[in-house]
């Protein structure tokens, strides 16, 4: 039971800081930026290459998240405000040109074989029953100091609160005197670190490969989608319930259905069962499982 708990939060962590980033920048421009998903392939690139070049991997890895940051701030200026001119959709269809052409470049500069960090090798923490690697342990508590900042920055900070109110009426928080276009470009750059962070996280574990973007692209849109696109922590929570979902998935015995000892599903069906409990929430809830807009302003 805890182990599977522990499989759930490992998990969890792989996607809420990308789904975070994703949900942020919802909330104030109001498009979903496929391309996001290709800035943690971008930050997890940046933090091997940083690495290799004899830098300490935590610092690698922060000097990634600036980097990556910086790109996502540069195309939010040069790309994503020009398009918004012309509306959300065609906003949206640029962010995956963009994202193919992050995709295109990466491959044609490093490659298509994966490339794994060269971090010392170390037998699993074992509590009990349960195990778990140093990197994982290291992944998962750096998300939850993430989030537990991010959250008191919301609720008790004067930019979270300028965040809120430009996520719930932007014409009106513009008039109230908030600077929104360089809230807007903060929060565009935390993104970008954000997805960075996250990407390099995981390619510890899976290493850098330019599917990565690819592989996190629909769970962490169902994350987003399903805590209600624009609410950054309700992105966070359903991150935990696609990895929830896939978890229970990959450790359920369905032998007794087929009068076997042993019976498990393959790991391809892993993403259908993340998008069967979202097309069933949205049946129910059209605008995800927690679609207030925070009111603490």
């Amino acid at each position: 039971m805890f182990q599977f708990l522990i499989d759930t939060l490992v998990r969890t962590s792989d996607l809420a800081l990308v789904a975070l980033g994703l949900s942020m920048v919802y909330g104030l421009v109001k498009f979903p930026n496929i391309a996001h998903v290709q800035y943690a392939m971008l930050g997890a690139y940046l933090s091997y290459l940083f690495h290799s070049l004899g830098l300490p991997m935590a610092l690698a890895i922060a000097v990634s998240c600036c980097a990556t940051g910086a790109l996502t701030l540069l195309m939010h200026l040069l790309v994503f405000r020009r398009l918004l001119r012309s509306g959300p959709a065609i906003t949206m269809i640029g962010s995956l040109a963009l994202a193919m052409l992050v995709v295109a470049v990466t491959l044609g500069v490093a490659g298509s074989f994966p490339l794994m960090y060269k971090l010392p090798l170390s037998a699993p923490l074992v509590i009990g029953e349960v195990r778990i690697g140093y990197t994982q342990l290291y992944a998962l508590g750096t998300t939850v100091l993430l989030l537990a900042l991010f959250a008191g920055l919301l609720f008790y900070t004067r930019t979270g609160r300028a965040m809120r109110a430009l996520s719930s009426n932007r014409a009106l928080a513009a008039a109230s005197g908030l600077n929104a276009e360089s809230i807007t470009r903060l929060v565009n750059f935390s993104s970008g670190a954000l997805a960075a962070l996250g990407g390099s996280m995981l390619a510890m574990t899976s290493g850098a490969h330019v599917n990565l973007g690819y592989d996190m692209l629909l769970p962490v849109f169902a994350a987003a989608i399903l805590g209600g696109l624009g609410n950054p922590l309700g992105a966070v929570a359903g991150a935990f319930l696609i990895a929830l979902t896939e978890t229970v998935v990959t450790n359920l015995n369905f032998g007794w259905m087929f009068g076997k000892t042993v019976a498990f599903l393959p790991v391809a069906y892993i993403s259908a069962a993340s998008f069967l409990i979202l097309l069933l929430a949205l049946l129910f809830k059209p605008y995800g499982l927690f679609d207030r807009e925070v009111r603490r302003v």
